[in-house]
């Protein structure tokens, strides 16, 4: 029986940005794993804290969401860093998420960079196996979420971590199997049909329609819904409940 993870990035409260706990909150029945956001792009302690307590409670996969300390940009600029600078700053995020799991008795499950970081190594080896490192020597027993098919997942193979796939349900695809950059128009997807319709062609055909027409190949190991989309929660029901229909199983990676 196949298998399929959704996942979302959660947390992600920032001065600038707008946050409302009770979004993130009303997705967890939709969804068997969550991102959090560990204070470098977005995040608090406070956040943190009660987002362990509710997916713990919820049964979720519990994973980091490192990004660059950037919170102005929300991590979305792309930052030149040395690799030392990158494996310290992604160490230093898991430890600081990962002590609110181990004061209730629980373990992160995966890493998932975030924004410009997650972009970068998806084409940067020095960059991906730079995070692989950081992640390998924090737990070896860690999961690296990546885009698929990217140089990120690719290091996180060479580097002997169990790896997933991820895939997309609100953002749309290049040729080369890259997102299309938010600036553009079209990056985004905006209504339930469109996030479906992409969902299901790549869990059930491994497939995706690029921007240009061209259908490219995916591995869908893990499905992303931005918690911080306008359409979360309606992309995230749809989905949940038509991957069960098709008899697939959603659980962690």
């Amino acid at each position: 029986m196949q298998e399929i993870d959704i996942n979302c990035d959660m947390g992600e409260s920032t001065a600038l940005w707008p946050y409302h706990i009770d979004t993130d909150l009303a997705l967890l029945p939709y969804i068997s794993s969550i991102n959090i956001a560990c204070g470098a792009h977005a995040g608090d302690a406070s956040t943190m804290h009660e987002l362990v307590k509710v997916a713990l409670r919820a049964g979720l996969a519990i994973g980091a969401h490192p990004g660059f300390e950037d919170r102005q940009h929300f991590g979305r600029a792309a930052i030149q860093a040395s690799p030392i600078k990158i494996y310290d700053s992604v160490i230093c995020q898991l430890g600081a998420l990962d002590g609110f799991l181990k004061i209730n008795g629980a373990k992160l499950h995966h890493v998932k960079p975030h924004g410009a970081l997650y972009n970068m190594a998806a084409a940067d080896e020095v960059l991906a196996t730079v995070i692989c490192k950081a992640i390998k020597d924090y737990d070896a027993g860690l999961v690296l979420y990546g885009l698929s098919g990217s140089l990120l997942v690719q290091a996180a193979t060479a580097a002997g971590l169990g790896s997933g796939n991820e895939v997309f349900a609100d953002r749309t695809y290049r040729e080369d199997g890259s997102l299309t950059p938010r600036w553009e128009p079209g990056a985004l997807i905006e209504t339930t049909e469109q996030s479906l319709q992409q969902v299901m062609q790549m869990a059930l055909h491994g497939t995706v329609i690029a921007t240009s027409g061209k259908t490219i190949p995916v591995t869908a190991d893990t499905i992303c819904i931005h918690g911080d989309g306008v359409q979360a929660l309606a992309f995230a029901k749809n989905i949940y409940q038509s991957l069960q229909q098709q008899g697939l199983v959603i659980k962690p990676v």
